[in-house]
């Protein structure tokens, strides 16, 4: 770890902000497309279950890659890897918007979750290495609530683009947001990212690789498919060897490291509380943020009759929300009240869960305007949450464990918010076969409930403050 008499890398905040646009880039494509089933249809020709893999084939690639993406830069340099990753995602995106045909379009979504795979871990241990202490968490105090943004206006964004239609590009417009964002965040990375070269003492396992990539995108398979298709036999076999894959994983790498080899995992890290702790609050915030985003959506348009327009700028008040909890807990309240802004994070979702749940049973006519209060209160906790989730977690693993933890963390992250969705749709189509749309949703808001009374007793277990250490690695020389 550097010393703190060295001087901080200057160019630190610019980081932040390259980091931001990836992961909003990121957040965008994962949500995005999520209105855009009817325009498709029309367009492409694209059928239901073609429209489940344009939608979940980015969350397959994504989250099957995220473990062994940290330990690539690791070994070749968060620098490379990162730019590596920006620009074949940036260029996956012009070629998912010039797609002839539904197998081109959810070819280019696979390969825009495996750029975003290389990508996203590299983000997260450039701002761990840069940034420590005090500036981690004020980073993490803007960089949280922009994550949460970044995928609950993903909708509100595509709906308004689809409906406004420019150039009559329908569809292809979702796609082609990412060209000036990618583009200006490659200009500004080239130039500012420091030049520093990765461990080649750090070995890339291939069996632990091949078995981590088909665990993880086993899992997502079934979770992204299984509820849309009423949970077939191939869906279960799936998630049960998807999950004894990880089992075989966890006793390959502890061979692996018994005969004196380099493993996929830093076991170290998980020696340290906060983040094996942390990766469980991870898992459970993030499943029921992600459920609760998409029932909204799907309460909203298949129960209401939103457009996809409509339907987005019912997202708002949940950005809105989320924004204003994460700027009151960077700013603020994860300094003064360390772990304890978590606990009250959840129990604010709590009250606006609570809230939700009464104003869906409001007689007369549906207005979002009638639930935008509970939205509004269920986002603020989120985005309190996300702002100091994210510093716990990554202030507590060492600078040679970055790249396996951030790989590690957003891995979790995203098979989560794939459990939430399966759990919540299948709890909501369900419940909506047998009730109102009002009822559906209320009887959804259960397992939010559930999953966020889970998250205030595990953050028991986390530090009471963030451990505070040095600066961030020193001045390194910019590329220019």
């Amino acid at each position: 770890m550097a010393e703190t008499t060295e001087p901080p890398y200057r160019w630190r905040w610019a980081i932040l902000g390259v980091m931001l646009a990836a992961e909003i880039m990121d957040m965008l494509d994962a949500t995005i497309v999520n209105v855009a089933g009817p325009s498709l249809e029309t367009s492409l020709g694209v059928t239901p279950l073609g429209l489940q893999w344009v939608i979940g084939g980015y969350a397959l690639a994504l989250g099957a890659g995220l473990i062994l993406g940290g330990r690539l830069g690791d070994r070749y340099g968060r620098r490379p890897m990162f730019l590596l990753g920006l620009t074949v995602f940036t260029a996956a995106s012009l070629a998912c918007s010039l797609a002839p045909s539904p197998e081109t379009l959810i070819a280019f979504r696979l390969v825009q979750g495996a750029a975003g795979a290389l990508l996203l871990p590299q983000g997260l241990g450039l701002l761990r290495e840069n940034l420590s202490g005090a500036e981690l968490a004020t980073a993490f105090g803007v960089f949280g609530p922009a994550l949460g943004l970044g995928g609950i206006l993903g909708p509100v964004i595509g709906g308004g683009l689809i409906e406004a239609d420019l150039f009559g590009l329908g569809w292809r417009s979702v796609f082609l947001v990412n060209l000036p964002i990618g583009i200006a965040a490659l200009i500004v990375a080239w130039r500012i990212l420091p030049k520093r070269s990765g461990d080649r003492r750090v070995t890339i396992d291939p069996v632990g690789g091949a078995l981590i990539i088909l665990s993880s995108g086993l899992l997502v398979l079934a979770l992204t498919f299984g509820p849309e298709l009423d949970w077939p036999v191939w869906a279960w076999v799936c998630v049960v060897v998807g999950a004894l894959g990880f089992v075989v994983f966890g006793w390959q790498q502890h061979s692996l490291l018994r005969r004196g080899g380099v493993p996929l995992v830093t076991a170290t890290m998980f020696t340290r509380r906060a983040y094996t702790f942390g990766l469980v609050g991870i898992a459970l915030f993030f499943s029921s943020l992600t459920g609760t985003q998409l029932v909204l959506t799907l309460f909203l348009q298949q129960g209401n009759g939103f457009t996809a327009g409509e339907a987005g700028l019912g997202n708002l008040p949940l950005a809105i929300g989320s924004a204003i909890g994460g700027a009151l807990s960077g700013a603020w309240l994860a300094e003064k009240i360390g772990r304890s802004v978590l606990q009250l994070g959840a129990v604010t979702q709590l009250a606006g869960a609570a809230l939700l749940w009464f104003e869906l049973q409001q007689p007369g006519d549906f207005s979002i305007w009638g639930i935008a209060p509970g939205i509004v209160l269920f986002g603020m906790g989120g985005g309190a949450i996300i702002a100091a989730l994210f510093s716990t977690i990554l202030a507590a693993v060492k600078d040679d464990e970055i790249g396996s933890a951030s790989g590690v963390l957003t891995a979790v992250q995203a098979i989560a918010s794939a459990v939430g969705v399966a759990i919540f749709a299948s709890v909501f189509f369900d419940a909506a076969g047998s009730g109102s749309p009002s009822e559906a949703f209320q009887h959804t808001l259960i397992v939010p409930a559930i999953t966020l009374t889970i998250f205030v007793a595990v953050s028991f277990a986390f530090p009471r403050t963030s451990r505070e250490d040095a600066h961030g690695l020193a001045d390194a020389e910019p590329v220019h």
